[in-house]
């Protein structure tokens, strides 16, 4: 992913909050027949408070990524939509797509199979928590042998990024005045109604007026 000063998102609390919102991460490394890309939910490592993520997938996608032998770039990809020039007003401009995307890389450690049994059990836990009635992964119908069996068709990971390349292209090139134009747009009901890249363009750039005044 290019990058450009202005566009580039640094502080790792906001990194951490954009991995922990956008779970459905791409992993993509090259094998030696070209690129492979795999499609996973991934979380932070609740042990860590760095970048470090844990995952799984499921085999053999283990053996055409080479998990653990070589480096695999993990792909974020938070808020994003079209962006009119209509919004700008009378003044010249093009169409854009506004986004906030995290790239992590690094060659990741491979599980313990109680270490991967914790994952998953943590995976369940965290997408049925939400749930009235969560049904978690050790929990009646399922029992200790089916559980064991799932474990043994999946590798699971552990990826602490030796490379971080995170954007967040949200109309930082335009006026106070534009962005505002823009938001209102996003939040509104037009057909490119957007509410959470207007949610993530007003955080960032009250973040960034918050840095100017202080």
């Amino acid at each position: 992913m290019r990058q450009n000063p202005s566009f580039a998102m640094t502080d790792v609390g906001e990194l951490r909050r954009l991995i922990a919102r956008n779970p459905w991460a791409t992993l993509v490394s090259a094998a030696p027949d070209g690129l492979v890309a795999s499609h996973y939910a991934v979380l932070l490592d609740d042990g860590r408070d760095d970048l470090t993520i844990v995952g799984h997938v499921g085999r053999p996608d283990d053996l055409l990524h080479g998990l653990g032998e070589r480096e695999l770039m993990v792909i974020f990809q938070g808020p994003h939509g079209y962006v009119s020039p209509g919004w700008y007003g009378d003044a010249a401009g093009v169409p854009t797509w506004n986004f906030a995307s995290v790239h992590l890389s690094g060659v990741p450690e491979l599980l313990t199979t109680e270490e991967n049994l914790q994952v998953l059990d943590r995976l369940v836990a965290h997408f049925e928590s939400p749930r009235d009635d969560p049904r978690l992964l050790w929990e009646r119908p399922n029992d200790a042998a089916y559980v064991e069996r799932l474990e043994k068709g999946t590798i699971g990971f552990r990826l602490t990024p030796t490379k971080v390349v995170a954007k967040r292209k949200l109309s930082q090139n335009k006026t106070p005045e534009v962005v505002e134009s823009v938001i209102l747009e996003l939040e509104g009901t037009g057909p490119y109604s957007n509410p959470a890249l207007a949610a993530e363009m007003r955080r960032a750039h009250d973040a960034m007026a918050a840095a100017r005044n202080s």
